[in-house]
C-alpha cells in the first residue's frame, strides 16, 4: 500500500532540534519552546509531535494525529490519480502521393483519436525524387489539416526534419 510518494516527516522522538516553533492542532501558534516541552505537550494530549517545516528557523512542529494525517494524504493522492487522464500521442502516416479516398480514411482515424482527447502526430516520409519537392508534401499536410480542423487545432505546424515532415494536432478544448 506504500506505493504513493508521501514524504516522511520527523515525528516525536525523531525530532532532535533544540528549539521548535509549536503549532496547535487547529494551527494557532503556541510559541517557541524546546523540543522536549513540545513533545511533553503532545504526549499529554495523546497526539504526535510532527515536524512540518524542517528548513524554517526555528523548525515548525505541529501537534496532530500522524496516523490519521498519513491516511488522509494517501486517500487524497489516490483521488488525484483517479481524476488524472493520461494524454497519449497517436500517429497517422501519410504519403506525398496519397489519394483522396485514403486521405479521408486517415482523417476519420485522426478524428477518432481526437474525440478520445488524444493528441495526433501526422507524419509524412519523402521518398526518392519527392525530396526535391517538399512543398508538395507540406501542401498534402495542409489539406489534411483542413479536413480535421473542426475538431483539431494545430499545435505544431508542418516541419521538415530530414526525410520526414511532421505536424502535431491537439483536440480543441471543450468549454
Amino acid at each position: 500500500m506504500e506505493d504513493t510518494a508521501i514524504k516522511e516527516l520527523l515525528i516525536n522522538n525523531q525530532i532532535r532540534e533544540r528549539e521548535v516553533r509549536l503549532l496547535d492542532t487547529d494551527g494557532t501558534q503556541m510559541g517557541i519552546m524546546s523540543s522536549r516541552e513540545a513533545s511533553a505537550i503532545a504526549d499529554q494530549r495523546e497526539l504526535d509531535l510532527v515536524m512540518i517545516s524542517p528548513t524554517a528557523k526555528p523548525p515548525v512542529c505541529k501537534i496532530m494525529d500522524y496516523g490519521k494525517y498519513k491516511y488522509e494524504m494517501i486517500t487524497r493522492e489516490k483521488e488525484n490519480k483517479k481524476n488524472q487522464k493520461v494524454v497519449e500521442i497517436k500517429e497517422v502516416r501519410l504519403s506525398a502521393t496519397i489519394d483522396v479516398g485514403d486521405m479521408n480514411t486517415k482523417a476519420k482515424q485522426a478524428l477518432k483519436f481526437l474525440s478520445e482527447e488524444n493528441r495526433v502526430k501526422v507524419s509524412l516520409r519523402l521518398r526518392g525524387r519527392q525530396m526535391a519537392r517538399p512543398e508538395l508534401a507540406v501542401k498534402v499536410m495542409n489539406e489534411f489539416f483542413e479536413m480535421v480542423k473542426e475538431k483539431a487545432q494545430m499545435e505544431k505546424a508542418p516541419l521538415q526534419e530530414g526525410r520526414n515532415i511532421t505536424m502535431m494536432l491537439a483536440p480543441i478544448a471543450k468549454k
